[in-house]
This record gives structure tokens, sequence and C-alpha cells, in this order.
């Protein structure tokens, strides 16, 4: 069978396709390149250029491509920028993914993998945001995440279509370094491009309620997010039936957290950023809280292991390092 997967000329979706097909899966990508990066992509996998919002692009590459089963990774991401232009994010975070299961229903596409956020939770006040803890979220972007989900699951129940939400909390690093983050959004690039511009990195607020003022969060190595995302797909593969056959009481969903269970602050980061890359002559400089920040949200992570036999393998200091070759690939002035 072959996996469609979209936005995987990105960040995150590269180092998933490159995981999936090494691993065996059939893949094919659909990208409208408006952030990817087609040379990220194996030289075997088809890359389709195109949006999710296209119904009639999206009919002919299920059906050309032999697709049995989607994993969906297009889509808006930036907190602030979701602030600013909600009517955008719900357009392509929302509508998109509407019209995405349009297609996959009409196709008869059984398995379909939906990349989620920890941003669904908001501020949860407790020490680790397990699968059940309320999602109330506190910005667009994770407004659209949750809306998303709850779209999956239904459109899951009615067209018998076995599903998986996997909610990501703050991924970064890089499996090679042509794959790294090309955008300056996440955290770790951000303070890279700051000390590469010879000024001290930003951290967004230091009075939150933490051991240090700065905000808590679960990094998880992008490597080990693919790696959770094949493991969806076989559970998927091993469980939902193609259409056509018995489905019994139907393929079921599942929502599970990736990340670590391990909180590291904001100025921990930037210390650990400071030492990796010998510039700790620019110490980070608090500037005010930015908005639909949370204060601390980190992962209970058992369930996947679990359900999905998946744990996270690699730690920060190798996030850091990771996504630092790969900056210094495309800035080779920094030394």
């Amino acid at each position: 069978m072959t996996w469609l997967i979209t936005g995987g000329a990105g960040y995150i979706g590269a180092h998933v396709v490159r995981t999936m097909a090494e691993a065996g899966e059939r893949v094919v990508v659909l990208d409208d390149l408006s952030s990817g990066v087609a040379d990220r992509l194996p030289p075997e996998v088809p890359l389709v250029r195109g949006s999710v919002l296209d119904r009639a692009l999206l009919d002919r590459t299920l059906t050309e491509h032999g697709v049995r089963g989607v994993v969906h990774l297009a889509a808006k991401k930036q907190v602030a920028e979701s602030v600013e232009q909600p009517l955008r994010y719900y357009r392509e975070n929302v509508h998109g993914l509407t019209v995405l299961l349009e297609a996959v229903a009409a196709a008869g596409v059984r398995r379909f993998v939906l990349s989620s956020s920890a941003a669904v939770y908001g501020s949860p006040d407790v020490d680790l945001v397990r699968e059940d803890t309320p999602c109330v979220p506190i910005n667009p972007y994770g407004e659209t995440k949750l809306t998303g989900e709850w779209l999956v699951r239904a459109a899951g129940r009615a067209h018998g279509i076995g599903t998986v939400c996997l909610r990501y909390f703050n991924v970064a690093g890089a499996v090679r370094p042509e794959l790294a983050d090309t955008g300056v959004s996440n955290i770790v690039p951000m303070f890279f491009d700051a000390l590469t511009r010879g000024v001290p990195p930003r951290i967004f607020g230091g009075d939150y309620p933490t051991p240090d003022g700065t905000c808590v969060r679960d990094y998880i190595h992008v490597q080990d997010l693919a790696e959770a995302h094949l493991a969806a797909a076989r559970r998927l593969d091993a469980t939902t039936p193609d259409a056509g056959a018995d489905t019994g009481d139907g393929p079921g969903d599942l929502t599970v957290n990736v990340g670590t269970g391990r909180g590291v602050s904001v100025r921990g980061m930037a210390e650990l950023v400071a030492r990796v890359t010998g510039r700790d002559d620019l110490p980070a400089e608090v500037a005010p809280r930015r908005a639909g920040d949370p204060a601390r949200v980190v992962a209970a992570a058992d369930l996947a292991a679990r359900e999905l036999g998946w744990t996270a393998r690699l730690d920060v200091p190798e996030m850091v390092s990771s996504a630092w070759a790969g900056w210094r690939l495309r800035h080779p002035a920094t030394g």
C-alpha cells in the first residue's frame, strides 16, 4: 500500500518521509512548498505539488498512487501568527483538513494519522499532561488542532476510517544536517539566528510561575517523532481492514502524546544552546511575554509506549547539537 504524506517536504515531514521509506513503506508526498523544500525528499519519492484545499488534485493523487493511508502534516503552526491571523489558520488547518477528509472518504481510504499538538491542552495546571487532561486551547493554533482531532475522529466513525492523532510537544533536532529546520519560529533555530547575528537571544517572559520564571516545555527529537508516525501507520495497517472488508465493530481511534515526559525551561535551553555553539558571551535577555504562551506543558508519554510500542530515545543535547550542525551547513560563516 502507499501512504500519502501531506506536508512531506517540510521539516518534520521530510523526517517522516525518510523514516517510513527506509522502513520499506511506499510513500507519496503532497506539498505546496510554501515552507517545504523539495530537495529534502529522497529521489525515489514522488512529489505532487499542491494544496489540500484542491479537491480535484487530492482525488487524482489518491487514485493514481493507489493511496490506502494518509499521514496529514500540512498545516500552519506558529502560535503568535495564529493570534494575528486566525481566519487564515482556520482556513488552512480546519477547512483544508475537511477537504482532505472528504477526498479520503470518497476514495475509500481507511487509515489516517493526524499531526496534532500539545497546544490543544492550553495551560493545564498539572505536572504531566495526560491524554484525558481537559483540552482548553488558549490560541487559534491550538483551537484549530483540537477541531482537527474532532473532525478526524468523527469522520473515522462515520466512514470506517482507523485514526491516530499524535499530539506533538516541542520538536527540535535533525537526523541529518540537510534536513534541519530552515525556519526561525521554533526556539532552537530562533536562538541560533540571534547568535549568528551577534545579538542576545530573547526569552519571552521571565515571570511565569515556574522555577526560573521562564516557560517549561517537553522537547522531542524530530527523529523520535518521525518514528512515532511509523509506529502509528503500522498500528493502523495491523488493525484496520481495507474498504469492502468486514469491519466488525469498526477500526477505532487513538489519541496519544508524543513527548519525553521531561521538562526543560526556556532559560535552560538558552544556556544549553550557548554551550553547544560556544557563544556564552551573549547571554539571553528577557523580553515581554508573547500572547498565547502557557507556562508549563510536559507530556505523560506512557500511553504511546503501551499502544504504539514507541518511546523517545534521543536527549536534548543531541537535539541541539544536531540542529546546530544543520544551521552551520546553511550558514557556514558561523564557523
